[in-house]
């Protein structure tokens, strides 16, 4: 470990046991600031964090809020807009908000009020069907694409999208999985070789929003299916190793940028961190979850070292006073506000998964 990750974790020793707990923090952060009422994006977030029951600060439930402000109908095609008129992200990544009410737990049978009348989840999936294109969810931008689809259809099942397309959710998923090994071909490269670590430049699974690991949640949870599980069998097992290694190869990339950082900086690289130990976090959780995986001794140690790595991480902007002062950080880096929203969502969300797991 690094002198920066030794300290982190010296830190949480050192921390006194009445404080809040990283999860405690973050779950406030992500209550708190993801309940905008003017922002659907956020809203989303909080709903992933707490389910169906999450409200907006207005008192209305998030999803019915989502659809009754935000949904828009052009003839026959219904869609929400990736950003409102002033800036505010709606729906960034194609069918995000789709894929939360889907992972909600909401049946496609749900009725939802638009303000024009009720419209049904079934209604959202079908007009997905009708939008996709393979190019697209196999974009840098399509992983939320390939979670909604997975989960509103089973394996086997075909749809056939506005251009006459007929495809097929296995094939689909199979290029999916494809892809995944492409972008991640060179972070495989180095975990076999025995490098510490591979540069971040941008390059493979970098090229991805949150770092490629909404692409590998859709693609885990499809094996949650049994017979997709024995057949990616081997190939899917070797993503999860990568992704592992990732964890070594990011946190020393983190530690160094973190040492050499000028005080402006620091508070990026922590949120970075946050991120993608959230990330991390989350998207083991969902996979032991929804598939029954079971880390062996090596994996279980690096989530807990994910989880001391992120607990540190929260500690020092909670410390730096990030948290309580959003305002002054919304006027002067409007993503950083974001970051610190929706990052604080998914870390929350990831811990939670292993609170009662520790160690796998």
């Amino acid at each position: 470990m690094t002198s920066v990750t030794l300290a982190l974790l010296a830190l949480l020793s050192a921390t006194p046991a009445a404080r809040p707990s990283a999860e405690e923090v973050l779950r406030t952060q992500c209550r708190t600031w993801a309940a905008d009422p003017k922002n659907p994006w956020a809203l989303a977030h909080g709903i992933a964090l707490e389910g169906r029951a999450f409200k907006a600060r207005d008192g209305r439930r998030a999803s019915d809020l989502i659809v009754s402000d935000f949904l828009r109908r052009e003839d026959t095609d219904l869609r929400f807009d990736a950003f409102a008129a002033d800036g505010t992200p709606v729906e960034p990544h194609p069918n995000l908000l789709v894929k939360t009410l889907l992972l909600a737990g909401y049946p496609t049978s749900q009725s939802f009020r638009a303000n024009w009348g009720p419209v049904t989840l079934g209604a959202l999936v079908e007009d997905l069907k009708r939008d996709f294109r393979r190019d697209a969810a196999l974009s840098p931008h399509g992983a939320w694409t390939l979670d909604a689809l997975s989960h509103a259809l089973p394996p086997g099942a075909t749809f056939t999208n506005s251009a006459g397309e007929t495809l097929r959710l296995d094939a689909v998923m199979d290029e999916a999985l494809a892809l995944l090994e492409h972008e991640q071909a060179e972070l495989m490269a180095g975990m076999k070789a025995g490098l510490p670590q591979v540069p971040k430049r941008k390059q493979g699974i970098y090229t991805h929003p949150c770092g490629g690991l909404h692409l590998f949640q859709a693609i885990a949870s499809h094996a949650r299916h049994p017979a997709v599980r024995k057949a990616w069998g081997a190939r899917l097992d070797a993503q999860v190793d990568v992704l592992v290694y990732r964890l070594a190869s990011e946190s020393r990339q983190y530690d160094a940028a973190l040492t050499s950082a000028p005080p402006a900086y620091r508070l990026p690289v922590l949120i970075q961190m946050v991120k993608f130990y959230g990330h991390f976090l989350e998207t083991l959780g969902r996979f032991r979850e929804e598939t029954g995986w079971k880390p062996t001794p090596e994996q279980a140690q690096a989530v807990e070292q994910a989880r001391a790595l992120l607990d540190g991480a929260v500690r020092r902007i909670d410390a730096a006073g990030a948290f309580r002062d959003m305002e002054s950080v919304k006027a002067a880096q409007y993503q950083l506000y974001l970051d610190l929203i929706g990052d604080a969502c998914h870390a929350a969300h990831g811990l939670g998964y292993w609170r009662n797991h520790p160690g796998g």
